[in-house]
């Protein structure tokens, strides 16, 4: 006779609901979208738009506002309402914590060497950005498992073309 065992059942509580939480999540939003549209208005601009034109600095702004309309929204939803019920939140995977931190870590990469913008070796001048770009996709695909090398490959550099052919060559934005 064969004795079936039944799987383990996950004991784990739901978290409880957090008040602090919410708060503090809506409160970094709130300073993070306040100073992207601060750095939205030092956007330089090669030359004024006309008027009725839109420039450089339009859509940064419109998405900074919508950000900072949108954080402060959940910073007074987080302090009026009662705090969300989290019952359908997993544990954390293994790896989680570490997969944010390489994140972390390639993304302040990426940025640091895309502030360079561009390298002369051997007399010709070289664009950081396409290579620092598909670098960066192909290690965050990586990080989040993908292993298929078709995907690791193909995706980074389509994408990578498309926004260097879209941005930095027919709307002429400095990447």
């Amino acid at each position: 006779m064969t004795t079936v065992v039944p799987a383990p059942i996950d004991t784990d509580a739901p978290p409880r609901p957090s008040r602090a939480l919410e708060v503090t999540f809506a409160v970094i939003a709130l300073a993070m979208c306040v100073a992207y549209f601060t750095l939205s208005t030092q956007i330089e601009l090669r030359r004024e738009a006309p008027p009725g034109q839109l420039d450089a600095r339009f859509w940064p702004l419109v998405l900074g506002t919508i950000g900072v309309g949108a954080s402060v929204a959940l910073l007074v939803i987080a302090l009026v309402r009662p705090p969300a019920n989290r019952d359908d939140l997993e544990r954390i995977q293994r790896g989680g914590s570490l997969r944010v931190a390489v994140t972390c870590a390639v993304t302040l990469g990426y940025v640091a060497i895309w502030s360079v913008s561009s390298i002369v070796a051997l007399g010709y001048r070289i664009e950081l950005f396409p290579f620092a770009t598909a670098i960066y996709m192909f290690l965050l695909l990586l990080v989040y498992g993908l292993r298929n090398w078709i995907g690791l490959i193909a995706y980074p550099v389509a994408v990578t073309g498309f926004i260097y052919v879209l941005f930095g060559m027919l709307l002429r934005i400095p990447l």
